[in-house]
């Protein structure tokens, strides 16, 4: 039976024999697509009596949202904290390569910086759709420069700042721009960090906890002022002591506001965080867990030195450290790896892992109505995957951006 040409023109593509990663449960249904949307295939039915003009078989592979990292400093020698001539070119770079890892959306992320640099770059940084030339844009993250030079990591001391007078007008200042800006990470314990909070929050920016020596009560306060994120939980800040269990304390604090989610970042890769603070964090708030790769410009090449804004880095293995120092500084891991790693240490289910690197950023963003999922109406960003959860082929609004076979693997 034909599609009604009245409703649209655009073909209706059919996906069969897979499983959907629908309602937190993988279940053996089609997946329907047209211009770009899942399609509800009763409403097709039923409403406009058609059916598919293509049928895709999926060989018994799973059908998962795509993943959306937001938090990533760059990659394939693309660092997003320098203000190169061809930063466009690099963010292209990164955007079109991380389609093979499964990312369909994703946040480059600037870490501290001179005020120079954020004026530079982020102009250059524009929201926008994915496709085949690569993964969405939904923003930038910055992570610093108001953070703490106690748990500073690998940001450069001497660009650190602080909130003066006019707290949101330094901010202001400094990055030059909010056009672009998604999340910013920043030291709740820093003095007029409050109105900070609020100022971006009403804006509509996602307000993260890190680099911090807070203590509960200050994270507390945060939170009740609008932020919502914990920047890569337990790295950069105060360890979890049981009299003042410090930012890692609101996993379980009961003066989180009714009806707010706090989510909190984890680089699962083996190296940032032992698998056993992953299970206990992820038991303590699984709907919270959202999975990052804070990848910098050295992922994807061999190791050796590399940059991390104004800092050298070396690769070691999986490690990566500030040059000459135990520091850690970002990882070189993939958001597929993180994913696969995750689901190992914690023994979680397939729908967690994949949920905690697709649906959870997508609620911490307030995006989950069109990515993250696989509803009705939804955006059709999705990948297929095998039962060990290699990304096999990705898909961006419908139309296949990356397969495995076509690099010959």
């Amino acid at each position: 039976m034909p599609s009604n040409k009245s409703v649209s023109d655009a073909p209706i593509v059919q996906f069969t024999n897979c499983r959907i990663l629908r309602s937190h449960q993988l279940q053996r249904e089609d997946l329907w697509v047209r211009e770009g949307k899942i399609l509800n295939p009763e409403k097709l039915f039923f409403d406009e009596k058609g059916s598919a003009d293509i049928q895709l078989d999926c060989k018994d592979s799973i059908i998962a949202p795509g993943f959306i990292d937001v938090q990533i400093n760059g990659g394939f020698g693309v660092d997003f904290s320098l203000a190169t001539d061809d930063f466009k070119a690099g963010i292209d770079l990164v955007s079109q390569k991380i389609l093979s890892h499964g990312v369909t959306s994703f946040c480059p992320t600037l870490v501290t910086s001179p005020p120079s640099v954020y004026h530079q770059v982020l102009p250059q940084i524009s929201i926008r759709n994915g496709g085949a030339h690569g993964a969405g844009i939904l923003g930038a993250h910055l992570e610093g420069p108001f953070i703490s030079k106690e748990k500073k990591g690998a940001h450069p001391e001497h660009c650190l700042r602080t909130f003066e007078a006019g707290a949101f007008q330094d901010l202001l200042a400094t990055y030059g721009s909010l056009d672009c800006v998604r999340i910013v990470t920043l030291a709740p314990e820093m003095k007029r960090s409050s109105e900070v909070i609020r100022e971006l929050t009403k804006r509509g920016i996602c307000v993260s906890l890190g680099h911090s020596v807070a203590n509960l009560s200050q994270a507390e306060e945060a939170v009740q002022h609008g932020a919502t994120f914990i920047t890569h939980l337990f790295n950069a800040m105060l360890p979890f002591h049981h009299r003042d269990p410090g930012i890692v304390g609101l996993l379980t604090s009961d003066k989180i506001p009714a009806g707010r989610r706090v989510f909190y970042g984890m680089i699962s890769d083996g190296i940032h965080t032992n698998p056993a603070a992953l299970r206990i964090a992820h038991r303590a708030h699984p709907k919270g867990l959202v999975l990052v790769t804070d990848a910098i410009a050295g992922m994807g090449l061999a190791p050796g030195r590399h940059t991390l804004g104004q800092q050298v880095v070396e690769i070691d293995g999986l490690n990566t450290y500030i040059a000459g120092t135990k520091t850690l500084s970002g990882s070189v891991a993939t958001m597929d790896t993180c994913v696969r790693h995750f689901q190992e240490a914690t023994g979680c289910s397939v729908e967690t892992a994949l949920e905690a690197a697709s649906l959870h950023p997508a609620q911490l963003l307030g995006i989950e109505h069109k990515k993250g999922t696989l509803n009705y109406d939804s955006d059709a960003d999705f990948l297929m995957l095998n039962d060990g959860l290699y990304v096999q082929a990705t898909y961006i609004a419908g139309e296949e951006v990356w397969r495995q076979d076509a690099l010959g693997m």
